[in-house]
């Protein structure tokens, strides 16, 4: 997990692309989740969405419009 002053040091390029990859690994998960697959690490999405809010949080901070 990326500690908030990690991602706090990351300029907001570096930010909007990791928030990139989790959606897309958080869409991955819900998705197979959804079908009634089984997930490997249910504690995963809890984290995804946690890091996600993390990094949206800084970005509006910054006065970043997504």
């Amino acid at each position: 997990m990326k500690s908030l002053d990690e991602l706090r040091e990351k300029d907001n390029k570096e930010l909007i692309k990791i928030l990139n990859e989790l959606n897309d690994e958080l869409f991955k998960i819900m998705r197979m989740k959804k079908s009634g697959g089984a997930v490997e690490k249910p504690g995963r999405v809890k984290h995804l969405r946690k890091t996600r809010a993390r990094i949206l949080t800084i970005l509006r901070e910054r006065g970043v419009k997504l």
